[in-house]
């Protein structure tokens, strides 16, 4: 049979069954659709599918489905109210914010109206007090001024008269004289009568009476006068806002009041009570109230089932407002209290779950950077690297006491929650201590790092490889540097670190910030030009050490004829001179004192002290003018001889 005739045969059966319901529905016997088989020879057939087959889907997995689909929708339904509360508060916080925003620029253009106010009326006062002062100098000056025109006129007589009595005494003629000097006499004797005023006509002091501010102080304290708020407006009761025992009440402040608290009073209106004298359909039990800051509250401890009248007022400096309207709220019944609580109960666990499942792991050991850890007999800097990619919160140094024997003390101390990768930890003189680190993440702590040992027998510290010139090389050890007699390509003297010195061939060394006492020597040779001594961490680097005022050193200068040692600070050294060349140079720097002291440590000599109080933490440095080395010594305990 060929798939034609198939086809035929297929659509025949379809007719027969279409005509035998009359143009109905097919029957039940046989199925619209089509099974496809291949025989075994090759031929293809359709057949037709029987209706009774066995349902893929049992009916209890069909009751399953069912089931969950409803969990299903109860928990959209729920997610949606959740969304929709959500988007209720965020518009209830931009209405905040806005009128937050309205509040303050009002109350910024009050203040700025009082200052006006306050500058227009203290400016009024001081124009109309200038103009007093102006008048009363003016006054003074007039009176002044008659005063001293009636002294020169009475000086101008005076000189008239002593002229006309030398006339009359020169006169030789006697009949002239007598004729002459009786006027005279009498013109003396009226001038002599004449009362002349010799004191002040005006007094030299200015009045000053007491300005009265009263005025002015009314418009200060106006600005700190707050108005009672006004009354509050409580929310309509909002869904699932109430429980079995408790209502979350909510309420609105409509205005730009300032408001220290709000009291909530509330009471149960009971329905099945007689009618009070008033008419009133309902009886009142006694008052509550409670105290918040918020604008809602969550009142508890209440009937089930029952109707409670609330009201609000709100409290400030000045006063109370008036109390809102009163509002009714329901508690709910025992069934809903308990479906209330089943959710409340699942979300929470619903919640640790998914803090429990999402709890970061332990952070990896830290890696303590042993070359960057500096130490002094009283303390120690300790620095690490994280080398976590997990998040961690703080870090946890644990230190052991050690003795020289090695034996570990069985006290071990801690310092927990260092928030940064370095912490210093004051420590005894003279011990030695097992460090390590830990971090700690809300997974817990992870194991400790390797464990490193320091010492408070001496001062310890590293060189500062970024602040080395570039024609200086460091040794492995850190401890030696080096002056190559080999120049550099211009293209190595352009520095990309500007903490980097560029001038003078130096570089500074990492000491610890403790002002206490530090000791270190310098091993150097008879050939080499040497600057040594300390200087500011943001000393210049474009100038020599010692030719600025945060710089201290000993230079080393060949000349023909001998070895010349200058101490320089500011650029000035005293005169000195040195008769034994110094191999090995000990620096001692005394904070408390206020000293750095220079010695010849094979002879036990002292070479020069700089008396100089460093307000800022100073770091060691180290600088070649001629090509050379010097090898520094340090976590070395100080000879006696250098802090006395």
């Amino acid at each position: 049979m060929d798939l034609h005739v198939i086809t035929e045969e297929a659509e025949s059966r379809r007719e027969a069954t279409r005509m035998a319901d009359g143009g109905g529905r097919a029957t039940r016997a046989v199925s619209t659709f089509q099974r496809f088989s291949v025989d075994t020879d090759e031929s293809l057939c359709f057949e037709p599918c029987e209706d009774n087959l066995p349902s893929p889907i049992g009916a209890e997995d069909v009751f399953k489905v069912a089931d969950t689909e409803s969990d299903l929708v109860t928990i959209r339904s729920q997610l949606q109210g959740k969304v929709t509360e959500m988007e209720n508060f965020a518009s209830h916080l931009e209405e905040i914010f806005l009128t937050l925003e309205e509040n303050f620029g009002r109350q910024e253009q009050n203040l700025e109206q009082h200052y006006n106010d306050v500058l227009q009326t203290l400016s009024q006062r001081y124009d109309d007090r200038a103009a007093g002062l102006e008048e009363e100098k003016k006054g003074k000056l007039e009176a002044l001024y008659k005063q001293l025109l009636a002294c020169g006129q009475a000086m101008d007589a005076s000189k008239e008269l002593i002229e006309t009595a030398q006339d009359v005494y020169r006169c030789h003629d006697k009949r002239l004289f007598l004729k002459a000097v009786m006027p005279a006499i009498r013109r003396i004797e009226e001038f002599a009568d004449e009362q002349v005023d010799l004191t002040l006509a005006t007094s030299l002091e200015f009045n000053a009476p007491l300005a009265d501010l009263s005025d002015v102080k009314t418009m200060m304290d106006s600005i700190n006068i707050v108005p009672a708020p006004s009354a509050p407006v409580i929310n309509p009761q909002a869904p699932n806002s109430a429980t079995q025992t408790s209502l979350r009440v909510c309420w609105s402040l409509f205005s730009d009041d300032t408001v220290e608290y709000y009291e909530l009073y509330y009471r149960p209106v009971l329905e099945d009570t007689p009618a009070d004298r008033t008419g009133a359909p309902h009886a009142f039990l006694s008052v509550s109230g409670v105290k918040v800051m918020e604008t809602h509250c969550t009142v508890t401890d209440l009937l089930p089932n029952a109707q409670y009248e609330l009201w609000v007022t709100a409290t400030n400096t000045t006063g109370i407002s008036p109390a809102s309207e009163k509002t009714l709220y329901m508690t709910g019944d025992a069934c809903c209290s308990r479906i209330s609580e089943s959710l409340a109960r699942l979300a929470s666990e619903r919640i640790a779950r998914l803090i429990r499942t999402s709890l970061s792991p332990v952070p990896s050991p830290p890696v303590i950077k042993q070359r960057e850890c500096t130490s002094c007999p009283e303390a120690a800097l300790i620095r690490w690297e994280s080398g976590n990619t997990n998040p961690v919160d703080s870090y946890t140094v644990e230190l052991r006491e050690t003795g020289t024997d090695a034996s570990e003390s069985g006290i071990a101390e801690s310092v927990v929650a260092v928030p940064t990768c370095q912490c210093l930890i004051q420590l005894q003189t003279g011990r030695r201590y097992l460090i390590c680190v830990r971090a700690v993440n809300i997974g817990g702590p992870s194991g400790r790092s390797e464990v490193i040992t320091v010492s408070t027998t001496g001062t310890l510290f590293s060189l500062l490889e970024d602040t080395a010139h570039p024609c200086l090389s460091i040794s492995e050890d850190g401890s030696t540097i080096f002056y190559e007699e080999e120049e550099l390509p211009i293209s190595a003297m352009a520095l990309e670190d500007n903490n980097a010195f560029t001038r003078c061939v130096a570089v500074l060394g990492d000491l610890i910030p403790v002002r206490g006492r530090h000791y270190w020597e310098v091993e150097v040779d008879d050939g080499t030009e040497f600057r040594i001594g300390v200087a500011s961490g943001d000393t210049e680097r474009n100038s020599y050490l010692g030719a600025n005022n945060t710089s201290w050193c000993m230079r080393h200068i060949l000349t023909p004829s001998r070895h010349k040692y200058e101490f320089l600070h500011n650029g000035w050294s005293p005169d000195l001179r040195i008769t034994v060349n110094p191999v090995r140079i000990g620096v001692a720097l005394d904070y408390e004192r206020g000293t750095l002291s220079f010695f010849n440590v094979a002879l036990e000599q002292h070479l020069h002290t700089f008396q100089c109080h460093f307000h800022n933490h100073v770091q060691p440095c180290f600088g070649l003018d001629n090509p050379g080395a010097l090898t520094v010594h340090n976590g070395i305990e100080a000879p006696n001889y250098t802090f006395i």
